[in-house]
């Protein structure tokens, strides 16, 4: 099923943000920081796509990484890496520093 179009955004934005790929030490913080803005429905919906058009060691990592997300909480400077780095990607729900 095709993503909405806000999703389609936000994959583009993350896509811009993280060029080569998102890197493995970025998957908690980057979900965690997607799960405080989006419903449980469309971050699962997001790590799909990501985990879609991954390699297989990837997109097991991006899977891991949503099962973490309710278990393990990224530390601040950990979400404020991640939201710059989208920040500078023109992602518009990237605070630095700020996961409200």
């Amino acid at each position: 099923m095709p993503l909405p179009p806000v999703l389609r955004s936000i994959i583009g934005w993350l896509r811009a943000g993280y060029p080569e790929g998102v890197p493995d030490v970025d998957y908690i913080p980057l979900f965690a920081l997607l799960a405080s803005r989006l419903t449980d429905a469309d971050v699962a919906a997001i790590a799909d796509e990501l985990a879609g058009s991954s390699d297989p060691a990837s997109a097991q990592k991006i899977r891991a990484a949503i099962g973490s997300v309710t278990h393990e909480k990224p530390t601040d400077s950990e979400v404020a890496r991640v939201s710059a780095r989208l920040a500078a990607g023109g992602w518009p729900l990237a605070r630095p520093g700020s996961m409200s």
